[in-house]
């Protein structure tokens, strides 16, 4: 078991941020971790089997493959993921005995995850303050009997993460509703619900109108409200090839990012021994909230410039053909105040014709986005916006334009076409009727939010999670914690700890599985797994490292046992024959998901295969009008009343979502702390407060409960006036649960009005 030490925030050390990406610097702190925790030949057995055709694929990001691949072709924190989960040392077995949930829930996510790869299953009963080992046998018995007493199969609530593979969710998703239920959280629903949303009312699909080749061939991409550099540093190389064929790119974003400012490749001589690349060739320091004003004041440029020169600026014939929509959102746009856009953006209108300008000139634009754009409230009119303006001038269908919200998870997108979502359409359902005999429930379940507020409410008795950490991960920590604290059962299957694990039902499961990177051995020999990525290539992972215990479960093999302790009496489903073969469960996945016909055939293709997408390959769009649509959408800039900032939650460089790698954040200048607020310094001076000291951030919203973080440190940051960061998930205790976007129900964790109050 690792013998790391907790986060000692006294400890902190507060230096200058970087101006630039990965380089040397990259490579060391990418390769000393797996080294040190690793050894050298277990790492390099590894690394170079991430992302290529016969290895496994990368679980820290959905960022998509070139079909030119390099030996070493991963990144600082994929790296950082693989040494995580392929680290050799383990949970032992006195650990449960010796730490008592009391104990667990002091620790933080760095301290959890640093304790090893879980290797037994464990179970807490009712009534005590420890897990204990119980055998896959009882643990299964228990989940089944727990399920089948339920007086509806709607008292319980089946969670997945994204790094799920494609087999896993499809049979998780098959389990769940041969129960009988339609909830199905995922963590999609807090991530790109927003954009799953605008997308599919304005395009009829709610993922990415492009491929990896269309980034070299555009002429402008506009990136919005994401941090390439920490979040999936493999863009960089993307945007550099772009920069390379003569593209521009345009940041925008209120905080400063090393990775959006320069890159530095690590696989070429420039970025070793010379200055690298500039990625950003504008940077627009944008206020929290003011995307959507931007990209209204953008297509008002182009509807003006059209106006000017009759003819010659909008794409008439794809408007005419595919769009409907355009002469009300020109007299809607003809209404927009420009003040009130200089004041929601907190730009200089210079700025704003500067980035017009570049539109106008290019012929073929990427905009692309994250969860900057996806977590505020006003999230899905913002990506309706975006939607406009590519629309405008054509730039959706064709080589090297169109949308591109990247995802983070890895498997988050293929998740959801594998049927996780609490509301999947009637044709789905109708062909999992068609294809195993039975009757899916038809009433729309739960999301991640709904489950909190179930769970908080009684109406949700037992919660299971396959991956994960919905209580890191969701806002209202307060609330979330005390939710699943009210249930009978919470079950958790994983391979590591996090502090799910430590906030438990009355009766608590964890269930280890083996990981991405292992070898997956089952009855007709050794298996794969498929993903698809944020582009919606789907490719095999193929595991290659010695299981760290002979006692770990597939995911596939947990659900599969799961299913027949809790329905083998009731289904005529072959769930053995899925654990004992994945080739099976494509063969259902080709008969009930279109796109995926000869499934088992095309995935053992050395590039996999893209699945079909109308909008991208045909330019026809699959929306009840068969058009796309441009929209009308009201302006309401966030209010920011004197004495307060507009907090944004965000990950530090060296972390994935809840799990912290380190207490570091590199690029940040930080060191050995995460209890840290950014704010400009002028809004320091103007607050009457001194970078360095102690405040206790209080977020402020109308059901007046006081949400509070405390002793938290100011750190002076160039960030946009008005506006302020912190890391989540320790932020995420300020962020009401009712809390959401309009629309996609996501938590709105990046527009938190908060004031700043010195610690006593």
């Amino acid at each position: 078991m690792s013998s790391v030490d907790d986060i000692n925030e006294d400890k902190i050390e507060v230096g200058k941020p970087r101006e630039w990406a990965a380089g040397v610097p990259g490579v060391t702190h990418a390769m000393g971790p797996a080294f040190r925790q690793m050894g050298v030949p277990r790492s390099l057995k590894a690394l170079t089997a991430m992302n290529q055709r016969d290895g496994f694929d990368c679980m820290s990001c959905a960022w998509p493959d070139p079909e030119h691949r390099k030996t070493f072709e991963f990144c600082e924190n994929g790296a950082k993921a693989v040494t995580w989960e392929a680290t050799p040392i383990t949970v032992p077995t006195e650990f449960w005995a010796e730490n008592p949930i009391s104990e667990l829930l002091t620790k933080s996510e760095y301290w959890l995850g640093m304790r090893g790869r879980l290797v037994q299953p464990v179970h807490k009963p009712a009534g005590s303050e420890h897990y204990r080992p119980i055998t896959w046998e009882d643990a299964f018995a228990l989940i089944g009997d727990t399920l089948r007493g339920l007086d509806s199969p709607d008292e319980a609530a089946f969670y997945t993460s994204g790094r799920t593979s494609n087999e896993a969710a499809f049979l998780y998703q098959l389990f769940v509703r041969a129960f009988g239920t339609n909830n199905l959280p995922d963590c999609s629903n807090m991530c790109h619900e927003s954009t799953s949303h605008a997308m599919a009312e304005t395009v009829g699909i709610g993922k990415s109108t492009i491929t990896y080749a269309d980034f070299a061939l555009a002429d402008l991409i506009i990136i919005m409200g994401q941090n390439p550099g920490s979040n999936h540093p493999r863009m960089l190389t993307a945007l550099e090839e772009a920069k390379d064929a003569g593209a521009a790119i345009v940041a925008v974003n209120p905080l400063p990012e090393a990775g959006l400012m320069r890159y530095k490749n690590p696989q070429r001589v420039r970025g070793v021994v010379g200055a690298g690349t500039v990625i950003a060739d504008q940077y627009l320091q944008i206020r929290l909230g003011g995307d959507m004003a931007l990209m209204q004041a953008l297509s008002r440029r182009v509807l003006d410039a059209e106006a000017a020169r009759p003819g010659t600026v909008l794409d008439h014939e794809f408007l005419t053909e595919n769009c409907v929509g355009l002469e009300e959102l020109r007299a809607h746009l003809a209404r927009l105040d420009d003040d009130a856009v200089l004041a929601a953006t907190g730009l200089r209108a210079a700025e704003i014709d500067e980035l017009a300008a570049r539109y106008l000139r290019a012929e073929k634009v990427i905009i692309t986005w994250a969860m900057g754009i996806t977590q505020h409230k006003k999230a899905v009119p913002t990506i309706r916006e975006i939607i406009n303006l590519l629309l405008l001038r054509g730039n959706i269908g064709k080589p090297g334009a169109g949308a591109c919200p990247i995802r983070g998870h890895s498997n988050v997108q293929g998740d959801r076409t594998m049927g996780i979502w609490e509301k999947m359409p009637p044709a789905f359902l109708d062909a999992l009727e068609r294809e195993f005999g039975f009757d899916p429930p038809r009433e729309q379940g739960l999301d991640s939010v709904g489950s909190i507020r179930a769970m908080r409410d009684g109406r949700v008795k037992v919660w299971i999670a396959l991956g994960g950490n919905l209580v890191g991960a969701i806002s209202d920590t307060a609330v979330a914690e005390a939710a699943i604290q009210k249930t009978s059962l919470s079950v958790q299957i994983s391979t590591k700890l996090n502090r799910s694990h430590a906030v438990v039902g009355e009766q608590a499961l964890i269930l280890p599985t083996l990981g991405r990177t292992e070898i997956d051995l089952q009855a007709t020999g050794p298996q794969f797994v498929s993903v698809e990525d944020t582009v919606s290539a789907v490719h095999s992972s193929t595991g290659r490292l010695k299981p760290v215990s002979d006692q770990l479960l597939s995911e596939v093999a947990i659900v599969s046992r799961l299913a027949r302790a809790t329905l083998e009496r009731t289904t005529s489903i072959d769930w053995a024959g899925f654990e004992n073969g994945y080739d099976s469960i494509r063969d259902h996945i080709a008969h009930v998901i279109p796109g995926f016909a000869d499934f088992n055939q095309r995935i053992r293709q050395q590039e996999g295969f893209y699945l079909p997408h109308a909008p991208r390959d045909l330019r026809t769009f699959p929306t009840p009008s068969g058009k796309a649509r441009l929209t009308v959408n009201d302006l309401e800039p966030l209010e920011r009343p004197p004495g307060r900032l507009l907090l944004q939650t965000l990950r530090s460089h060296d972390q994935f979502n809840t799990t912290i790698y380190s207490p570091h954040d590199r690029y940040r200048g930080i060191k050995n702390g995460r209890q840290v607020i950014f704010v400009n310094p002028e809004d320091l001076a103007e607050l009457g407060l001194i970078s360095g000291m102690l405040v206790d951030v209080h977020s402020e919203f109308s059901d007046g409960v006081d949400r509070v973080l405390r002793r938290f440190r100011l750190v002076a940051y160039p960030s946009a006036r008005g506006c302020a960061a912190a890391y989540f998930p320790e932020a995420n205790v300020l962020v009401p649960l009712d809390s959401v976007a309009e629309d996609s129900n996501t938590p709105v964790s990046k527009s938190v009005l908060v004031r700043l109050e010195p610690s006593r």
